[in-house]
């Protein structure tokens, strides 16, 4: 069968592709079974925050989709990955809980949600994985990220 690629349509610009955000998808759990995680979940934001991509591998338990969508969300919802917002709730328990409540309880601050930027810097989405100890997950979407030809950040400076 026969691809038929069509011109994008015209409208809102919302961040990452739909191409680049299946890229972020499949590279970050081949880097996850190359590693040999647990089954992992991917959930891919687009630069609004709403969703672009998902896929739970077989195997994933059944809140790995609500935890990888929290992880990105969170990084979205302060502009820095998790990483950075996992240091944050350490030291600024009154913030969290108040982001907490402000975000529904949707804001997950563990590594694993990482921006994803364009060569400029600009935000195009984010992208959280959970599956695994969240450092082994955060590796998974770097990968990814960095497959798609675009610039993860996770809250550590580069």
């Amino acid at each position: 069968m026969t691809e038929t690629r069509h011109a994008a349509p015209a409208g809102f610009q919302h961040g990452i592709t739909a191409a680049q955000a299946r890229i972020v998808v499949d590279e970050t759990l081949a880097k996850g079974r190359a590693l040999g995680l647990a089954p992992l979940t991917v959930v891919v934001l687009d630069a609004g925050g709403q969703l672009k991509a998902a896929l739970r591998e077989d195997g994933a338990s059944l809140l790995r989709t609500d935890i990888a969508w929290g992880k990105a969300f969170g990084a979205m919802a302060l502009g820095f990955g998790s990483r950075e917002l996992a240091r944050r709730s350490q030291s600024m328990t009154g913030f969290m809980n108040a982001l907490s409540d402000l975000a529904g309880g949707r804001a997950v601050p563990v590594p694993g949600g990482v921006l994803v930027r364009a060569a400029d810097g600009a935000v195009l989405g984010a992208v959280g994985v959970s599956g695994d100890a969240s450092d082994k997950d955060e590796v998974c979407a770097v990968a990814g990220v960095h497959a798609a030809g675009l610039t993860p950040d996770t809250g550590d400076a580069a």
